[in-house]
């Protein structure tokens, strides 16, 4: 781990820690570390809707600035930030998140192609469905269904990392 991301994480750590004892709630050490894992995860995850969103633009200048594919730039854009923006995201993951517990490893390619499956299936499918059950079926507005789509996909998108994706062998 590099000295400023070791700093960073460190910070996060005490600042949560800090927040427990503040609420006067007690976790074991084991729980402490899930929720420390959860919190490093949903760093990442903002981080990679960043990333993504930054693609998405860039995608976006460039198709337009040369004139080319305008009917389709913004579904390029969304490809280009989805498959760049999960790659960042493994990346980032494996190496902060969910790492090989001692003497065991992680295959990368494995986890990587978990990873783009996990992705999808939360990214794609199911925010597609539950924004459709939302706005359809509830009658919320648009703009609020993928928020409420983030309570159920981030935590779902963690348990699939981290039982199934980076499953240590």
């Amino acid at each position: 781990m590099s000295s400023l991301a070791g700093k960073i994480w460190h910070l996060i750590e005490k600042m949560v820690r800090g927040f427990f004892r503040i609420l006067h709630i007690r976790l074991s050490e084991k729980q402490m570390e899930g929720f420390l894992q959860f919190v490093r995860f949903g760093i990442i995850g903002l981080s990679n809707t960043i990333v993504s969103y930054v693609l998405y633009l860039v995608t976006l200048f460039f198709l337009q600035s040369h004139g080319w594919l305008q009917s389709v730039d913004y579904l390029i854009g969304n490809v280009v930030g989805f498959v760049l923006s999960v790659l960042w995201s493994f990346y980032w993951n494996r190496k902060f998140v969910f790492r090989a517990e001692e003497g065991k490893q992680i295959p990368w390619l494995q986890a990587l192609i978990k990873t783009y499956i996990s992705y999808a299936f939360t990214g794609l499918f199911l925010n597609s469905l539950l924004s459709v059950l939302w706005v359809e079926a509830v009658g919320l507005p648009k703009v609020f269904a993928p928020i409420l789509n983030l309570i159920i996909s981030v935590p779902l998108n963690f348990v699939m990392n981290k039982f199934w994706a980076f499953r240590s062998k």
